[in-house]
């Protein structure tokens, strides 16, 4: 029979010193991950459905305002608006502004916006603008999250049941789980070496549809900007598998993406020596199906139309145009807005200085003012939370009724 096991001193030492070292690595671990540094305060109260509003308001006055430097445009979801600065996202009350949740990282935000339901934040991390995490509109409780290689900064563009993530070299086209469907332009460490149609050139502009994803950039040696059209949801999201890719006409130094709709995309081109301001329409080969002229050149702005009241509305960054949803073609322009309205009692509310102005959506004719006293501001853009009017001014948002 063999003799009983047992420990010897030197056993129990070697058995405390592996503990030890569990213990100093698990505390290396912990202080230098992610979650040493993030604070998530749920909420599990109730979340009321905000009612539609019946009537545009005679009156607006300032419920409350909040900094938020991380958004461009109000961040409005079921009936929540989130707010986002530093490295805080905040889920509020549309009615008072009260604090319902809370996530917050010892990292800098980069972008903040709405999709699928969630609130949507990306944050700055060692690889660029690449660490993202949907949070749950109602509760702030953490849904999907993705981490990957990413310029700094980038802009999160909206694209039906996709989001669109680029800056100057990279872009990145993510579904609602936040699996990526595409990856193009610079990447640093390639899973397939030479999938890339091309390199070394800069990411201007970007919109999507269900069956297009347009990419505008200015390429080394070509005199204007390069139009490139590609499948949104490849085989491979490593092998952007492309339609088209030419360069546009000369175009005074300034083109951009303004929507995609089916297979077709239309592009903005500025004025040059033979055409006047204009919105020219590809199909998905890149061929030239229409040009509409435009009443006058496009300001400072890289937002594409929205989807409002039947019509796509696009803010130029001076005017606010509305364009057939089949063939672009302009329906009607209302001249000198601040950016982008949204639709309340059946009116598409634009932003205009001093007040906003409810315009008929399908015909742009001019309805009720409603005077805004904003103080100096450039650039505002509205959505609306049930009868709470919400206005991005800059780094601030301001909930009025």
């Amino acid at each position: 029979m063999l003799a009983p096991e047992r420990r010897t001193r030197t056993d129990l030492l070697v058995a405390a010193a592996l503990v030890v070292t569990a213990l100093v690595a698990a505390s290396v671990v912990w202080l230098n991950s992610d979650a040493r540094g993030t604070t998530s305060t749920t909420w599990d109260g109730p979340v009321p459905t905000l009612a539609a509003a019946q009537s545009l308001p005679r009156t607006l006055a300032e419920l409350w305002r909040a900094p938020s430097t991380a958004t461009t445009a109000p961040v409005v979801s079921g009936g929540t608006v989130a707010t986002a600065d530093g490295g805080a996202v905040v889920g509020r009350d549309p009615q008072s502004g009260e604090e319902r949740w809370r996530y917050d990282r010892d990292r800098a935000l980069c972008a903040v916006t709405e999709a699928w339901g969630d609130v949507v934040s990306v944050y700055r991390g060692p690889r660029g603008c690449g660490q993202v995490t949907a949070l749950d509109s109602g509760s702030g409780s953490r849904g999907a999250q993705r981490s990957s290689d990413a310029d700094d900064p980038i802009r999160v563009v909206g694209a039906g049941s996709h989001l669109i993530a680029f800056g100057e070299s990279r872009l990145e086209m993510w579904r609602s789980d936040l699996v990526r469907t595409v990856e193009y332009g610079r990447v640093d460490a390639p899973v397939n070496p030479n999938a890339q149609p091309r390199s070394g050139c800069e990411l201007r502009s970007a919109d999507s549809g269900a069956e297009v994803l347009a990419v505008l950039e200015q390429c080394a040696n070509e005199p204007t900007n390069r139009l490139t059209l590609l499948d949104p949801t490849p085989d491979d999201s490593t092998k952007p598998e492309e339609f088209a890719s030419s360069v546009l006409p000369e175009a005074g130094g300034d083109s951009r993406i303004v929507a995609v709709v089916g297979d077709r995309t239309a592009v903005y081109l500025a004025p040059d020596d033979n055409d006047g301001p204009r919105i020219e329409v590809f199909d998905s080969e890149g061929v030239l199906l229409d040009t509409h002229a435009l009443s006058r050149p496009a300001g400072e702005s890289d937002d594409p139309a929205l989807e409002r009241g039947g019509v796509l509305v696009w803010w130029t960054g001076r005017d606010t145009v509305a364009l057939s949803t089949t063939d672009f073609a302009p329906q009607w322009t209302v001249e000198d807005t601040l950016g982008n309205g949204d639709i309340m009692a059946g009116s598409l509310l634009l932003p205009v200085e001093d007040a906003l102005v409810g315009v008929d959506s399908r015909t742009g004719e001019p309805g009720p003012r409603i005077d805004v006293e904003r103080g100096t501001v450039s650039t505002v853009n509205v959505a609306v939370a049930g009868n709470v009017v919400v206005e991005q001014r800059g780094d601030e948002l301001v909930a009025l009724r």
